[in-house]
């Protein structure tokens, strides 16, 4: 079982920037792929990026390619999601989450191990 503890997040203005981070305890997270998603008030949880296994690929919606960046240290059993250029679009709150696989996964029902979501607010 992955225990996955998120921090990070917060009010931050138009064009800022935040790194979130996804803690794994309990577990090691080398064995596994880890996604970030965002649900805003009133929309669907969506995919935003995800990791492979050993770091070696990753995956961006359209809407933050360019703008955020997914980023692992499996010695640290960590995850990070550093996000530039942020916009109010961008306010919601986000979730880690771990899946058994070792390639990037984009499917959210192949995610089994959630973390507890953090909000992220862009607002001026």
């Amino acid at each position: 079982q992955v225990q996955l503890v998120q921090s990070g997040g917060g009010l931050v203005q138009p064009g800022g920037s935040l790194r979130l981070s996804c803690a794994a305890s309990g577990s090691t997270l080398d064995a596994y792929a880890i996604g970030w998603f965002r649900q805003a008030p009133g929309k669907e949880r969506e995919g935003v990026s995800c990791i492979s296994s050993n770091g070696g690929e990753t995956y961006y919606a359209d809407s933050v390619k360019g703008r955020f960046t997914i980023s692992r240290d499996n010695a640290k059993k960590t995850v990070y999601l550093q996000m530039n250029s942020l916009k109010p679009e961008d306010t919601a709150v986000y979730y880690c989450a771990s899946s058994p696989t070792v390639a990037v996964v984009k499917e959210l029902n192949d995610y089994n191990y959630w973390g507890q979501g953090t909000q992220v607010t862009v607002s001026s």
